[in-house]
């Protein structure tokens, strides 16, 4: 996964704002979706935790023609106890502006906390450097609201994220063996 550090500030933050210009254009044409398809849905990962998907945002049909699955994670600063993570969880909706006009978008699995208190989304990106690039800024947005040294993403290249979560030989086989990984989905039920 390489050395992972945020974008320049800079960098960064002028991607996000420009994220954010584009969103207002994909809400004027309704392409933004809210499936429910997927919601409810319990990732199990590598690392022996699990978490539920509670939403799911998708532009157009949500497939990308150079795939890769991106994940993310991070461990919010002041948030405990369930109060908090539903609050979140409501919010959370309001942050769409700050990843899906990013160029490359195609679709985001939400995932509540695990057993860590850890969140992650789980991202269908079109080319991996899009998604790297996505990653990096996005650290800096998180920065303001995580536990230090909590952020940290995965891009696998060539995977669609469906295979990802379903667990099927295309995403086994490009993916590290490694039993503690945290971004590995081992399954979805």
């Amino acid at each position: 996964m390489g050395d992972q550090r945020p974008l320049a500030p800079g960098e960064a933050w002028r991607a996000v704002a420009s994220c954010f210009l584009a969103t207002f254009a994909l809400l004027a044409r309704h392409r933004i979706r809210l499936p429910n398809e997927r919601v409810g849905m319990r990732l199990r990962f590598a690392d022996g935790t699990s978490a539920r998907v509670y939403r799911e945002t998708r532009l157009g049909s949500g497939l990308a023609k150079d795939p890769c699955t991106l994940v993310v994670t991070f461990r919010l600063r002041l948030v405990r106890g369930g109060p908090g993570h539903t609050l979140f969880r409501r919010e959370s909706l309001l942050n769409t502006p700050l990843f899906v006009g990013f160029p490359g978008f195609t679709s985001k699995l939400w995932l509540a906390h695990d057993q860590q208190g850890r969140y992650r989304g789980v991202y269908e990106w079109d080319d991996p450097q899009r998604a790297e690039h996505y990653a990096r800024s996005l650290w800096r947005v998180l920065a303001l609201v995580s536990v230090p040294d909590s952020i940290s993403y995965a891009v696998v290249p060539g995977v669609h994220r469906d295979d990802m979560i379903t667990g099927s030989g295309l995403a086994e086989g490009l993916v590290s063996p490694d039993a503690t990984a945290w971004w590995r989905v081992q399954a979805g039920v």
